[in-house]
Order: structure tokens, then C-alpha cells, then sequence
């Protein structure tokens, strides 16, 4: 047993160090599928339209504007989510008085009992943790409002970068629809009997980069939905997994607040990779260290 137990802790350190060594891979690999459609949209398809005129030059000016917009929206929310530390647990941190008196988490049974709730602590990094926070083994340290580590953007998603990477998965979703929409036609063009103009390899790059936006978009819509059910409970990935067998969930405040928690109050920011100054100064549930539960839970 104990054999078993150290080959299993063995496969899982090397497996969290495999993710470790993707990072520069999977950038470079986001990046690549980004240089082939805009190769396919931009250089082959609808950049020479420019020079058409009348209407087919109207068509093409407003599918680039609007591709490039999404474009650089998407890489801003790209490279925020990736830059951005999700948010660490502060050295000596020490609960607030709430907690102490055991209104703790109430997640990860381990860590308390039915009469007597204590403060949540993480024997990894051996201190104190904040409720919602748990440790992640690919970074080796607690993460505030942990949601996952993500391998597409080299980095965990939590309390600092959770709003960034909801963006970026809205806008790739755009992008990658819209770039399957105008690229249909072409795409559908290589099963008829017309002769399709162009070299073989500007073909290859619209077939190629129409089947990977589509994949993309689909695959991309699944996770969209999730997180915005998630967003609307004001629970995280794994908060979900755990919760299943907790009932009722005390962080649950009603969609508006919930969703205020994530993208602040301020309307003018919701839709970029920040904050305003005033959200973070008046909103401490931004930071990850405090957040707000149900009276009804503060009063037990």
C-alpha cells in the first residue's frame, strides 16, 4: 500500500512538472493558430478585396475592422490572463476576526468538524489560507479563489485574473465564429466544380484555418457557458466539484451581485481586462482575501 501510495504521488509530481514545461509551447501554439488565420482572412482572402471597389470593398473593409477589434481584444485578455498573477495567499497572513469565531469554510471537510469550525489551513505550504483558496500542485502554492490551472494560458485562473480569462474565452468565441462565417463560402467553394482561385498554399491555409475555428468556436462555446453558470452561482470549477454534497451555497448573493463580483460594479470596465480604481477600493471581494456570504450563514 504504501508502495502505491508513493508511485501515485511519483506520477502526479511528474505529470504537474509536464504541465509545467508547456507553457512556452502552448503560447507559442495560440499564437501560431492566431498567424493562420489572419494569414487566411486578412493576406488571402479579404485584404485583396480591398482594391475591388463598390460593394464587395464594403463587405471586406467591415469584416476587417471587426476582425481586427476582436483580434486585439482577445490578445489583450490573452496576455492578461497569462501576465497576471491569480493571486497569492500574503506572507503572515492571519483571518479576520468573522472566521475565528468559525465562520470558515465550509468546503473541505478535512479542515473542520460539525461543532467547531477552524480556520482552513493548507499542510502544503504549511500556513493559513483564506476561504476559497486552495493549492495548486502544478504552481506549488494556494491560490485565491482557485478556478483551475489553465494550459492554454500558462497559468492558474483565480481571484486576480478569473474576470481576464472570462474575456478572453468571450471574445475567442467571436472571433473564432466570426472567422468560420466568413471563411464559409470559401470553404464550401473546395467541394464544387468551380475553379477556386489562388496557389495551393493559400488554399491550404483557408482549409486549415476554417477547420480550426470552427473546432474552436464549439469547443470554446462549451466552456463559455459553464463559466457564465458558474459566474451566476458565484462559484468557481472547483467549488462546483465540491459543493455537490454541501447543499446550499453561501456565497450565492443573487446573479447581479454575483456577476459584480467578478467584473465589478463599474459598466465602463466590464467588457475589458480591468478594474476601475474605485472597484477596487470599495469592492474587497476583488482582492480574494474577504468575500461576502448570505446573512443567513453569517448568522449561524
Amino acid at each position: 500500500m504504501h508502495r502505491s501510495g508513493t508511485a501515485m504521488a511519483w506520477n502526479v509530481f511528474k505529470f504537474c512538472t509536464a504541465l509545467r514545461g508547456l507553457g512556452s509551447i502552448m503560447i507559442l501554439l495560440v499564437l501560431g493558430v492566431v498567424g493562420v488565420t489572419y494569414y487566411a482572412v486578412v493576406l488571402t482572402n479579404y485584404g485583396p478585396a480591398l482594391s475591388q471597389g463598390g460593394f464587395d470593398s464594403f463587405t471586406a473593409l467591415t469584416i476587417l475592422l471587426l476582425f481586427h477589434f476582436l483580434l486585439a481584444m482577445l490578445l489583450w485578455s490573452y496576455f492578461s490572463v497569462v501576465l497576471t498573477d491569480p493571486g497569492v495567499v500574503p506572507p503572515n497572513w492571519r483571518p479576520a476576526s468573522d472566521e475565528e469565531r468559525g465562520e470558515s469554510d465550509p468546503l473541505n471537510s478535512l479542515e473542520f468538524d460539525n461543532s467547531h469550525l477552524r480556520v482552513r489551513f493548507c499542510r502544503k505550504c504549511n500556513q493559513p489560507k483564506p476561504s476559497r483558496c486552495h493549492h495548486c500542485s502544478v504552481c506549488g502554492r494556494c491560490v485565491l479563489k482557485m478556478d483551475h490551472h489553465c494550459v492554454w494560458v500558462v497559468n492558474c485562473v483565480g481571484a486576480l485574473n478569473y474576470k481576464y480569462f472570462l474575456l478572453f474565452l468571450f471574445y475567442a468565441f467571436l472571433e473564432t465564429t466570426l472567422v468560420t462565417l466568413v471563411l464559409m463560402p470559401h470553404f464550401i467553394a473546395f467541394f464544387s466544380d468551380e475553379e477556386i482561385p489562388g496557389t495551393p498554399g493559400t488554399l491550404a491555409t483557408t482549409f486549415l484555418s476554417f477547420v480550426l475555428n470552427l473546432a474552436f468556436a464549439l469547443s470554446v462555446m462549451g466552456f463559455l457557458i459553464m463559466h457564465i453558470s458558474l459566474v451566476a452561482g458565484n462559484t468557481t470549477t472547483i467549488e462546483a466539484y465540491e459543493k455537490k454534497t454541501s447543499g446550499k451555497w453561501r456565497y450565492d448573493l443573487g446573479r447581479k451581485k454575483n456577476f459584480e463580483q467578478v467584473f465589478g460594479m463599474d459598466k465602463r470596465y466590464w467588457f475589458i481586462p480591468g478594474y476601475s480604481e474605485e472597484d477596487l477600493r470599495r469592492m474587497p471581494e476583488l482582492q480574494g482575501l474577504e468575500y461576502p456570504s448570505k446573512p443567513d450563514f453569517d448568522s449561524q
